[in-house]
């Protein structure tokens, strides 16, 4: 029998573990990545007592207590949830600890707090749990997951600074989705990389209505409409559709904003940022001299997972492949997507472009850069925007994906900073 597929973080997260507790662990990153999964796969293998998990959207977690709430999608748990879960894993980590197994001396007790999001206040909650527990001596391991990295980000920044390490979960790259389900290049491209749709894609129908209703709907209603104060979310939701339908495209919003008839620019760059930080659409900037002329340039739309692009659209998987031009911006599309998706927080992703030059990506680390052109259309076969970056910055490296020394399959292999090295 196969073992469960296991994610490279899971190695992180075993490593921190088998450390004396010192600060909290948050697994962050969008929907159906496999955050949770990850996590109870590492519980089983620890003994029996070792650990207490409890999710925030879980009635079983709530059984006899009140005053809680189950969450839903327009609600919050109270504070008390949490301080609740917290005692009750102080309880048993003395039980753990008082136990006379062996292995109660040299393996620290954990706490699992899932679905943060749906808490009202958590951050400020965990922060004076978390310094009660170090105050007195008793410190266990805690890891905290939530669905909304907008959320939880605003969390740490306000309350939990020095006190925990952030274990990134990113969309599945094409290496994990070949490794786990056998996915080819071609579906990969197409597909892209949830696994919980991977098993509906013989059934093209269902498989984009799963993508569209447990997927994108979940993301845009529960992490951005639910928790973000958005005057007008129609505005938003056109903006995903049409970033997702021009991913790879420069777009410039003011453009955006004509067609659609309504909304700021400012609206929009700010709708824009709400759609990355929940892990669904982002806008690319221009690698630029200056930081001014960088932040007053258009960006170029892109997804941060394939399946968003293909279930928004109109072509079948087998109509896509016969499209030439469409097929180009996909593989570019998903060029982008794994770029951004390992990218660290040292590495960043942006495009060139002046006059008639124009690069796909360029990748810039530490004062290193990249330029990375996607041969996938006639519009890319002389290669002119690509030799003249190079010729402007001497120093930066060169790569042509898709080409004979770089097919897509082996640069999907690397993450985005092994470019610049």
């Amino acid at each position: 029998m196969n073992l469960p597929y296991q994610r490279p973080a899971t190695r992180i997260l075993k490593a921190r573990l088998q450390e004396a507790p010192a600060r909290m662990q948050i697994l962050a990153g969008p929907r159906q990545v496999g955050k949770t999964t990850l996590v109870r796969q590492v519980l089983s293998e620890r003994p029996s007592g070792s650990y207490h998990m409890a999710a925030a959207d879980d009635p079983k977690s709530m059984q006899g207590h009140t005053g809680f709430g189950v969450a839903s999608s327009a609600t919050a748990v109270s504070p008390n949830w949490i301080v609740h879960h917290w005692q009750l894993a102080e309880q048993r980590q003395a039980d753990w600890a008082r136990s006379g197994i062996p292995q109660a001396k040299e393996i620290p007790f954990v706490l699992v707090l899932d679905e943060l999001q749906l808490i009202d206040q958590w951050s400020t909650t965990v922060k004076g749990l978390w310094d009660a527990s170090v105050a007195n001596g008793l410190p266990m391991h805690v890891i905290l997951l939530g669905s909304a990295p907008l959320l939880v980000q605003k969390g740490l920044q306000e309350s939990l600074t020095g006190r925990y390490e952030l274990i990134k979960m990113p969309h599945w790259s094409f290496t994990e989705m070949n490794d786990a389900f056998g996915h080819t290049l071609e579906q990969y491209i197409y597909f892209g990389g949830y696994p919980g749709s991977q098993l509906l894609m013989p059934d093209e129908p269902r498989w984009r209505d799963y993508v569209r209703l447990s997927l994108i709907e979940p993301s845009i209603t529960k992490d951005v409409l639910a928790l973000t104060r958005v005057d007008n979310p129609g505005l938003l939701r056109r903006l995903f559709e049409m970033g997702c339908e021009h991913s790879g495209q420069i777009l410039a919003l003011v453009r955006i904003s004509q067609s659609l008839q309504q909304g700021h620019t400012n609206t929009l760059a700010d709708y824009l940022r709400l759609l990355d930080d929940a892990g669904l659409l982002t806008g690319l900037q221009k690698y630029a001299a200056t930081a001014d002329r960088q932040r007053r340039s258009p960006p170029k739309f892109q997804v941060k997972n394939n399946a968003l692009m293909s279930a928004l659209g109109f072509d079948a998987f087998d109509e896509a492949r016969g499209d030439r031009t469409f097929w180009g911006r996909m593989v570019e599309s998903c060029v982008g997507a794994h770029l951004i998706n390992t990218a660290d927080a040292d590495t960043e992703i942006l495009y060139w472009r002046e006059g008639d030059f124009e690069v796909d990506f360029v990748v810039e680390r530490r004062g290193k850069l990249a330029a990375i052109e996607v041969k996938s259309s006639q519009r890319h076969s002389n290669h002119q925007g690509l030799d003249e970056f190079c010729r402007r910055h001497a120093d930066a490296k060169r790569w042509l994906v898709g080409s004979d020394e770089l097919p897509l399959g082996e640069f999907l292999q690397h993450d985005a900073s092994h470019w610049t090295s």
